[in-house]
Formats: C-alpha cells, sequence, structure tokens
C-alpha cells in the first residue's frame, strides 16, 4: 500500500493505495458527449510508463528519429513531451487538493486537462495533479510524477509478492465489465482491449493469413484480420495459454495471454513463441467463458430441458475494435516500421472508422 504526498510540502494527497496495471483504455476518448464512469478502482492507482499530456509537439516538428527514440514509430498527430510516470487514481482516493481556476477549461462538459495540472496542494499551493472529468473521457486525477512522493502506507498488501496478480480468484475479483451490455452495445474497455490486442496479433503474423480460435476470439478478432491480413496458406494458428490454462499441444504459432493484473508484464509461455497480451479480465472471459445461469423449464417443455436465464449477452452487431486504441499501439509497436504493416496504419490513420472498425 501506498499513500501520496506533496514533494513540497510533504502533506497527504491521497488515500492509501495499492498498485495495478494501467488500463487499456486509460487514454481512451469513447462515443460524443458519453458521460464515462470513473478509470481506477477505489483504492488503486496505475502508472503510465509513457509522457502524456502538455506540452505537446506536432510530428513534422519532431521529426520520425527523434520520436523513435522515444518510442514512437509510425506518424501521429502530436507527441507529448510531458515527463514519463504520471499517477493515476480515482478522484475520491485525492486528499488535500484545491482546483487552479484559471486551468479548468474543458472541451464539452467539463476538465480535460488540456492546460496541464488544474489542482494545487492545499497547504502550499504546489501544482500536483490533473483532474479529468469532462465527456468521452475516463474520469481520473492524475499525479505529476515530479509533484509528489511515494511513500509506504500502514496497510501491508494482502497479497504474497511473488504470486500478486496471477492468482485466478484475485483476476477475476478485478474482471471488470461483460464485452457487451443487456442492450448488446459493446463496452468501451473491450473496445479499447480488442483494439490494442489486435495490433500486437497484426505484428506476431509477420504479414501471413492468422487463424483463430471459434468463438470469443473469433467474435472479437476474426473480422478484423481478415479485413487486414491477405488470405490463404499457409496460416499462422492462433490459441490461448496463462495461468490455469496450459500451452496447447501441438503448440500454435501465435498466444494470447493475460497481463498481471498487478505489474502489467505479460504472462510468459516456457518456449520461445510471440504471445499477444491482453487485460486479465478480457482474457480471463476468452479464456474460461461463463454463460447465464441456467434453470429448469417449465410450461410445456419436456423434463430435463434448460432454458437460459437470463439470455446471454450477446453483441447486437458485428464487434468493432477502438480505432484510436489500436492505432495509438501500433505506432508504439517497432513492427510497424516493415512496409506491409505501415500500410495497415496508414490505411486505418486516413479512414479510421471504416470497415472493420
Amino acid at each position: 500500500m501506498t499513500v501520496f504526498t506533496c514533494a513540497g510540502c510533504d502533506a497527504v494527497l491521497s488515500a492509501s493505495v495499492s498498485r495495478v496495471a494501467l488500463p487499456a483504455h486509460a487514454h481512451q476518448t469513447w462515443g460524443n458527449g458519453v458521460l464515462l464512469p470513473v478509470l481506477m478502482d477505489p483504492g488503486t492507482y496505475a502508472v503510465d510508463p509513457a509522457p502524456w499530456g502538455p506540452p505537446w509537439r506536432s510530428w513534422s516538428e519532431v521529426g520520425a528519429d527523434t520520436a523513435a527514440a522515444r518510442g514512437v514509430f509510425a506518424p501521429v498527430y502530436a507527441l507529448s513531451f510531458a515527463a514519463p510516470g504520471a499517477i493515476v487514481v480515482a478522484p475520491g482516493d485525492t486528499r488535500g487538493t484545491v482546483l487552479i481556476p484559471e486551468r479548468c477549461d474543458g472541451y464539452c462538459c467539463g476538465l480535460d486537462g488540456g492546460d496541464g495540472p488544474n489542482l494545487a496542494c492545499e497547504r502550499c499551493g504546489r501544482a500536483v495533479a490533473t483532474r479529468i472529468d469532462d465527456c468521452s473521457l475516463w474520469q481520473s486525477v492524475w499525479f505529476a510524477p515530479d509533484a509528489v512522493r511515494a511513500l509506504p502506507a500502514d496497510e501491508p498488501s494482502d497479497e504474497p509478492a511473488g504470486r500478486a496478480g496471477w492468482e485466478t480468484a484475485a483476476m477475476r475479483e478485478r474482471q471488470g465489465p461483460p464485452p457487451v451490455d443487456q442492450r448488446g452495445d459493446r463496452s468501451p474497455q473491450w473496445a479499447a482491449a480488442v483494439g490494442a490486442g489486435l495490433a500486437y496479433l497484426l505484428a506476431a503474423s509477420a504479414g501471413a493469413p492468422v487463424t483463430v480460435p471459434d468463438g470469443l476470439v473469433a467474435d472479437f478478432f476474426g473480422h478484423a484480420l481478415g479485413a487486414l491480413l491477405p488470405a490463404g496458406a499457409p496460416a499462422k494458428s492462433v490459441a490461448l495459454a496463462g495461468p490455469g490454462l496450459s500451452v496447447p499441444d501441438p503448440a500454435p504459432d501465435i498466444l494470447l495471454v493475460p497481463r498481471n493484473t498487478v505489474t502489467g508484464e505479460p504472462w510468459q509461455p516456457s518456449g520461445a513463441m510471440p504471445t499477444v497480451p491482453l487485460p486479465a479480465g478480457v482474457w480471463l472471459r476468452l479464456a474460461f467463458p461463463e454463460e447465464g445461469p441456467r434453470v429448469p423449464a417449465t410450461g410445456g417443455l419436456p423434463d430435463g430441458v434448460l432454458r437460459d436465464d437470463p439470455l446471454p449477452l450477446r453483441p447486437g452487431s458485428r464487434f468493432q475494435p477502438d480505432p484510436e486504441v489500436f492505432l495509438h499501439t501500433l505506432a508504439r509497436l517497432p513492427a510497424v516500421r516493415q512496409p506491409w504493416l505501415r500500410a495497415i496504419y496508414d490505411q486505418v490513420r486516413a479512414r479510421p472508422y471504416s470497415y472493420p472498425f
């Protein structure tokens, strides 16, 4: 457990929080005027290893070489030159902060953080964090890494360090929402996770056709892979593997694996084969799909027949990955410099909401 304090006066700025992996949808923009919920679960924090937020510099100003040195390998609208390592918490886990009125601009319905840190330490007035709660953005507070200190809290962690993040029960507790809601509308968290996973899948394919398992994996990745990769043979095979699910025999060409819920590191198989990391909750639902409860049927059906009650959640239309998350992820994979993958990147960037997105 950790408490964040002001680097200027040591005032306490957060509740006791424990570290978890950065969500795949941390910087996602969703829909038009959608009021999104809080990004982080209460009592948790995550660290973004990459720079994000102002100051921004355009791609033409930065250039390809400088961008590559900063981990961006394909053209983007702008690169962040903020300090890496920002810490994100739920707004309800902040303590002792006040808004900076002159930095409280937003695009539409709230604060978007476009003017930089908009929260100050209540005790000394130092700018320490950015509150975001505008529509279409996940509600969050981002502590500037150079404005706060991380101190151990009194509460001990409830997970052994060697196993933290890999226990199946612990991962199930954090698996998050289902891929679609009761109306069949896709979850923004799943759209982000599938968008990022699709970028890794394309890089792992090396441009060859890819076959995925029937069922949920095909529902979420099959259409996009079929549209973006060439048809024909030989095709590379994909399978799920991770805690509680061994690598199939014969071994597939590419593995879909979970990220550790604490460190964010992907699960590693014993053999050297390409892996595609997915958020643990998404991986769990793909690896161990659970239908709704089944109850005895009544009203004239034969004895022993079961019916779904409630009905399983199914998308109302073809599931679409988030194109912005896809592009953001793919631009940061060195493989995008290969001509075939760069052509896909340029194609999607030019028309981000055309098929299959």
